[in-house]
């Protein structure tokens, strides 16, 4: 069980911490990469970024080759469309002009930026430095990547005209060693269908692509980030390369439709959901209801029926036993308990066992001195 004064600090500093990269600090971080899947995408995410730029005046500029209508509020919206890497970047840097602040979204990335030997690409592009391009000290970088959709491989130097390093790094990796700030979605249901196998030791489920089956693309419980709210995995990279982990609970932006509760049971999801409604909207996932009282109401292990674990006993206790339980007082508990004297003063004697001589006890005094 982790110390409470250290969960309050790591509560206090994370907490501050987040919502610094959400209210869009230049300073604290000017690079934030979104990890999405089929599962659990971005938007939940994208959407709490845009409002937060709209509650400080922000300029908000939306890059995208794949999408006709941009988040509500967005300032300029840019096609990337069959456009040269140049031709956009003088388009972002126009729109950037004359602002005091903005934000850059690139959902996701275009694919002249991003395949590689791309027939729109210049013989001498280096994502890196186009991406650093980009910045400034008033522009907050936005983008995200989709992680389920790979990218096409390299074409044969037979056929190429670009000189190919086949030891070359991935742009995923250019972006992840970039990026100040990773975020990771996931899906509210999914994670605490992982967090309740985890407190049983089974295997974690796999769903959508990991189940490998066919046909399926997505799992029960995926993309409800709008309704149940999103848990994301951050990862910040301070200046001094230390890398600061944690994961957060976002509250959802609606109110949740009970009748969307079929894969938790008893809706529990989304009843925790309404009563975070008008509390905290981003919390540590150890805070969230369900996570703290063990993955479900009745508590950890000893709310499961012994049919789920294909178990031929009960594993879980009446109201009566667990008082009988709880009221058991073993030897230790003796020798460690404070004011053992008549004036109540006496510190207990550590782990020194307590033992009181029986009738068939045979007292030895060698044995007893050693």
């Amino acid at each position: 069980m982790s110390d409470p004064r250290s969960l309050r600090t790591r509560r206090t500093h994370n907490l501050l911490l987040i919502q610094k990269i959400l209210t869009l600090r230049p300073e604290t971080s000017p690079f934030t990469l979104i990890l999405d899947t089929v599962e659990q995408g971005a938007g939940v995410l994208v959407r709490e970024f845009v409002r937060n730029a709209l509650a400080s005046k922000t300029n908000i500029i939306y890059v995208s080759d794949n999408t006709v209508r941009p988040p509500t509020g967005t300032t300029t919206f840019i096609n990337a469309r069959r456009k040269t890497p140049e031709t956009l970047r003088q388009e972002i840097i126009s729109a950037c002009s004359g602002a005091k602040k903005t934000l850059l979204i690139l959902s996701p990335l275009p694919p002249s930026l991003l395949h590689p030997q791309h027939p729109l690409q210049p013989p001498s592009f280096n994502l890196p430095t186009y991406l650093l391009s980009l910045l400034h000290p008033t522009t907050s970088l936005l983008l995200i990547h989709h992680t389920d959709i790979p990218l096409p491989p390299p074409p044969p130097p037979s056929q190429s005209s670009q000189p190919s390093n086949t030891y070359a790094p991935t742009p995923l990796t250019h972006l992840t060693y970039l990026a100040t700030t990773i975020l990771t979605p996931h899906s509210l249901p999914q994670s605490l269908a992982a967090y309740r196998a985890s407190q049983l030791s089974l295997p974690p489920p796999r769903f959508g692509l990991a189940e490998e089956k066919a046909g399926i693309l997505c799992g029960l419980g995926a993309n409800k980030g709008g309704m149940e709210g999103v848990v994301f995995e951050m990862v910040y990279r301070r200046k001094s390369g230390r890398a600061v982990g944690e994961v957060f609970f976002l509250g959802p932006s609606a109110p949740s439709n009970p009748a969307n509760t079929a894969f938790t049971s008893s809706g529990s999801s989304a009843a925790a959901s309404s009563t975070l409604r008008g509390t905290e909207k981003i919390m540590l996932l150890d805070d969230h209801p369900l996570f703290a009282a063990g993955g479900e109401e009745g508590g950890g292990v000893e709310g499961v029926r012994a049919e789920d674990l294909g178990a031929t006993f009960d594993l879980g206790l009446t109201e009566k036993q667990r008082r009988a339980r709880e009221g058991v007082v073993l030897p230790y508990f003796d020798a460690q308990r404070k004011g053992r004297g008549e004036g109540g003063d006496e510190e207990g004697e550590g782990g020194r066992i307590l033992y009181e001589m029986g009738r068939e006890d045979d007292f030895d005094e060698e044995e007893d001195e050693i």
